[in-house]
């Protein structure tokens, strides 16, 4: 795709090899809005690209790069000298071996200026992408958070990632009128329909398959059910505070949000003797 002022290069990572310098040579198939008069100054672009950990996976232009380390370099054929250029930058990376982590940068240059792209580093506008690996909460260890959470008769629950949908189920057992959980899994989310299903709950409980973290209205939400990891807790605590009312709780296993403090954190020993976590939050009115 082309606009007035950028010329976008396609087929930039066609393949990557090691110089003897220790920088990596790009293939690029620059096409500019126009044929580059034949006198044009050209010259390549140094390109160094930080990434969060030594092993993360770097795409640039959706293709795969082979360098390691926290610091990638990179060098482009020669490009039309003061010629605007952009390129995608794509890193995905696992911080824990549950969570896996997406975070794209697009940056623009002119040819001939070597440029940083900073993927260490989280763009609010632009949030990355998060896929967890589901583990489930025992049903005992459940229990226990729906007293933390106080959930009752008044209440309307939501859940990222629901699994099997058994935390909404016990939710609706507690009384709640109504339950909603978003599976970025198709299987889960199945799974979870399933469940629902034989609980003989369809009316009460919706499972939509879908990112929990985009586009997603939160705002009827009274109770928020969270084992998602600390990563994507942080994804999700600014919908949380911009969307949810005064009141309303949002309650963890294990997992925090960052540096907002719980109003209660509790230890639990479950019936398979190992010790347990919990969290609760309640939403405070918004200070004017």
């Amino acid at each position: 795709m082309f606009t007035s002022r950028t010329a976008r290069t396609f087929g930039l990572a066609l393949f990557v090899f090691a110089l003897s310098s220790g920088l990596a040579a790009l293939s690029v198939g620059a096409q500019p809005d126009k044929k580059d008069p034949k006198d044009a100054k050209k010259a390549k672009s140094k390109l160094k690209i930080l990434v969060p950990q030594d092993d993360a996976e770097l795409l640039i232009e959706g293709k795969a790069t082979k360098p390691t380390g926290t610091t990638r370099e990179f060098e482009t054929p020669e490009l039309e000298v003061g010629k605007p250029y952009e390129y995608d930058f794509t890193v995905m990376w696992q911080p824990n071996n549950y969570t896996k982590l997406t975070r794209t940068k697009k940056i623009e240059f002119k040819g001939g200026d070597d440029i940083t792209a900073d993927l260490t580093k989280v763009d609010p506008k632009n949030p990355d992408k998060a896929v967890i690996r589901w583990v489930p909460t025992p049903d005992d260890i459940v229990e226990e958070m729906m007293k933390l959470g106080k959930v009752g008769k008044d209440d309307i629950v939501y859940e990222p990632g629901p699994g099997d949908a058994r935390m909404l189920i016990a939710a609706m057992k507690k009384g709640a009128k109504k339950g909603v959980g978003i599976e970025l899994d198709p299987k889960k989310a199945e799974e979870s329909k399933e469940n629902v299903k034989k609980a003989k709950l369809e009316k009460e409980i919706t499972i939509i398959e879908g990112d929990a973290l985009k586009d997603r209205d939160y705002s009827e939400a009274t109770v928020v059910l969270l084992y998602m990891g600390n990563e994507f807790n942080n994804l999700l605590r600014p919908i949380l505070e911009k969307q949810l009312k005064p009141g309303s709780r949002i309650v963890s296993h294990r997992f925090v949000l960052g540096d907002w403090a719980p109003d209660k954190t509790i230890k639990v020993m479950g019936a398979d003797g190992d010790e347990y976590t919990l969290h609760v939050w309640t939403v405070k009115e918004k200070k004017k």
